[in-house]
């Protein structure tokens, strides 16, 4: 969960957001150390009246800066193309679960259970509880087993929306008459929040996605009782 004046990210919940949250930090490690020297090459040319003739025409210098820059982009794209690809990876996913986007709001559907299927709206501001987050707060909450693998299936019914969770590092766009999927693995169990990451019309910024991680044991229960519900409902 993000806070006030928080500069870095939020904490992992899943595998995926630990490495991206590793290949941000080897990346800005060394965008530090290329700023640090080249300003400390900046203020030794300004702070300096002597001139090493040496410099004015190298080859080896040449070769220098032409061939570290390779190698520094090298080191920052095979981390990244890896990330990339373990992003894409669907394993033997346990649990599939649809997600459609609504002008305003998401609707979930278990596909491996007949009949489990729900509507998720924010719960307004007047009706929070104490302790639960305004604009992030909904009334039935997407409910996953923790480490298991989660695939996700995301469309949308209207316009352009996208299923976006921070914590699970996950974000994938929703587009009528397509269907995306994503995959994720909750490494701890608690309460993960996100926002539609698409501007999708007047309330955009009311239909929000919380995403509970349970054990296994306390899905099956509430798997259910959400199927005994829909029963008597029907």
């Amino acid at each position: 969960m993000a806070h006030p004046s928080q500069l870095g990210f939020q904490d992992a919940a899943s595998p995926v957001m630990e490495e991206l949250l590793h290949f941000h930090d080897h990346a800005l490690m060394i965008v530090l150390l290329i700023s640090t020297f080249i300003l400390y090459i900046i203020v030794a040319m300004v702070s300096t009246k002597l001139t090493n003739k040496y410099i004015l025409d190298s080859q080896e210098i040449e070769i220098v800066w032409t061939i570290l820059p390779s190698v520094i982009l090298i080191l920052i794209a095979l981390p990244s193309l890896r990330i990339l690809y373990l992003m894409d990876e669907v394993n033997d996913p346990h649990l599939t679960i649809k997600a459609m986007g609504h002008q305003w709001y998401w609707s979930y559907e278990y596909t491996d259970y007949e009949d489990l299927a729900f509507d998720s709206y924010m719960v307004p501001t007047q009706d929070l509880n104490p302790g639960q987050f305004r604009l992030l707060e909904t009334d039935h909450r997407m409910v996953i087993p923790m480490e298991s693998p989660i695939r996700v299936l995301v469309s949308a019914e209207d316009v352009l929306h996208s299923w976006s969770v921070p914590a699970l590092g996950v974000k994938m766009d929703a587009v009528p008459g397509r269907l995306n999927q994503t995959a994720f693995i909750a490494s701890r169990p608690g309460v993960f929040y996100g926002q539609c990451s698409e501007i999708c019309g007047a309330n955009h910024s009311f239909m929000p996605i919380t995403v509970e991680a349970v054990p296994l044991e306390h899905f099956e229960n509430w798997s259910s009782l959400m199927l005994e519900d829909a029963s008597l409902g029907s």
